[in-house]
């Protein structure tokens, strides 16, 4: 019975927090405007698809990597999880470092 309402209560505290932050936010722009402030504008980043998406390609091919050294090399290791963890982190690292590198490139011809 328990076991069940788990999913459910996960979505709607993710909806719950979501919707607050967006109240919130909004709140807070509504006062920065009665009171006359200027709103901070928000920079339009061109980039954040080729950031989301070499993080996203890093994390699979540190998976990959993982699942590989799991079934080829460390087979009769007791906590495997510790590769996937790393190579994870590792593969999604190494996407940003590209992200950043080809952002600054571009960033200089301009």
């Amino acid at each position: 019975m328990i076991g069940e309402l788990v999913p459910i209560f996960i979505f709607l505290g993710a909806f719950a927090m979501i919707y607050g932050l967006r109240y919130f936010t909004n709140k807070e722009n509504m006062a920065m405007i009665e009171r006359g402030v200027n709103l901070p504008m928000r920079k339009n980043n061109p980039f954040w698809a080729l950031k989301l998406g070499l993080l996203l390609m890093g994390c699979g091919l540190g998976l990959f990597f993982a699942m590989m050294l799991q079934n080829y090399a460390f087979q009769n290791i007791e906590h495997a999880e510790v590769i996937y963890f790393s190579l994870i982190g590792v593969g999604g690292g190494l996407g940003l470092l590209i992200s950043y590198l080809v952002e600054t490139k571009k960033s200089k011809t301009e």
